[in-house]
């Protein structure tokens, strides 16, 4: 059985390793998420603004030029489509409605590929909350028109210039404003990281993605259950949620897609599954890269959500346990995989979805499977990187 116990571990990974000026906030949340959560008030407007401000359900979608491709069936579960174009607004709506509910009255955020700081400025613009989105200097450029997005929203953007000046570096900053003004302030985690009950309460937002899946799928196919599921992990919001109602379905297979950068062991890359050992950064133990004394060793990938040199607990307890598996994929493979979806199916991929998308081709899977894709992202975000590049992958593609 795959859960969280009490003290916040999914097996020997998770836990809150947290400065002692963070305990009230972090305490004052353990103790209440999930009774507030489970309140039917709260779940009725947590519904409602899903259903008629998100705009879910998501569809899951037949793509049938891919599957007829790959020779197998393929279904995508389109989290692009809803509002801010990513599965980031899950999460932002169900946390802005718990920080109100502990009386909070000033918002901040980390961000990478800007969609989880986009996704955060709009529901703090909704609720009329102030909004802080801390972002890598280097991610800050290569993402402009997130930033502009978060800006046009009313966020104020702080970028962080410490490190490599991405994802790592932002959520280094947010913490420190955290500790900085514990009282009146919340912090929307983006992702299954960081201290319990985070990983636990992002997941569990999320999971309204594997609840419509089983449905969709009953719909579609006449069973609830695929063959596999894929989708990226950075620190695995998206993963984690396309998994929750299969964690314990051990007929799914559930693939991790994870970024190798210039190649798993070129030096720039973020294969944690590969190169990451236990360790503890931003407030939970996990599977991280570092060096043998236990100095973080800087993550790349082409991707700004995915360079991070750490995933969440959920997931290291997956590929350590061997539920889950795990498979890297270069930002070479991710470029092509994202230029043959979008002229296979008409659909531009986020850089870290096409990740998931490149996976494929790597799988050994019968003819007769079901595999459901997440595409957690659309691309908008990325053109100015794919246009960079698309010189070089056009003849691949025509």
């Amino acid at each position: 059985m795959i859960a969280i116990n009490d003290k916040g571990y999914y097996g020997e990974f998770g836990g809150a390793y947290i400065p002692e000026m963070l305990h009230p906030n972090i305490e004052e949340l353990r103790r209440q998420y999930v009774q507030v959560m489970e309140e039917p008030e709260f779940q009725r407007e947590f519904r409602m603004l899903l259903k008629d401000y998100v705009g879910r359900p998501s569809p899951l979608y037949l793509a049938e030029r891919l599957s007829e491709h790959y020779k197998v069936t393929i279904y995508l579960k389109r989290e692009d489509l809803n509002h801010t174009g990513a599965h980031k607004i899950n999460n932002t709506v169900g946390q802005i409605l718990m920080a109100k509910r502990l009386g909070k009255t000033r918002i901040i955020a980390e961000t990478g590929a800007g969609q989880h700081g986009v996704a955060t400025a709009t529901v703090c613009a909704l609720m009329g909350i102030q909004c802080i989105v801390y972002m890598g200097a280097v991610d800050i450029k290569r993402q402009a028109p997130n930033v502009s997005r978060m800006r046009m929203l009313g966020a104020e953007v702080r970028p962080a210039t410490s490190g490599s000046q991405t994802l790592k570096d932002a959520t280094n900053e947010a913490i420190r404003d955290w500790i900085n003004n514990p009282e009146d302030t919340h912090y929307i985690i983006g992702s299954v990281v960081g201290p319990h009950p985070y990983p636990d309460m992002v997941a569990r937002f999320q999971s309204v993605i594997s609840e419509e899946m089983k449905l969709q799928l009953e719909q579609h196919t006449g069973r609830e259950n695929p063959n596999a599921i894929i989708a990226c992990v950075g620190g695995g919001s998206n993963a984690a949620g396309a998994y929750y109602h299969y964690l314990n379905e051990t007929d799914v297979r559930l693939i991790a897609v994870e970024a190798a950068g210039h190649g798993i062991h070129s030096g720039e890359s973020a294969a944690t599954s590969v190169l990451g050992t236990k360790g503890i950064i931003h407030g939970s133990r996990t599977l991280l890269m570092q060096t043998p004394d236990g100095q973080i060793i800087e993550p790349y990938s082409l991707s700004a959500g995915l360079d991070y040199p750490g995933i969440g607990p959920l997931h290291a307890h997956l590929i350590a346990s061997g539920r889950a598996e795990a498979i890297s994929i270069t930002d070479e493979e991710a470029l092509a995989s994202a230029y043959f979806l979008s002229r296979r199916e008409g659909i531009i991929p986020a850089l870290e979805t096409a990740h998931a998308f490149a996976a494929l081709d790597k799988m050994q899977y019968q003819p007769e499977d079901v595999i459901v894709v997440c595409l957690s992202g659309r691309g908008d975000k990325d053109l100015d990187t794919y246009i960079h590049h698309f010189d070089r992958f056009q003849k691949q593609t025509s």
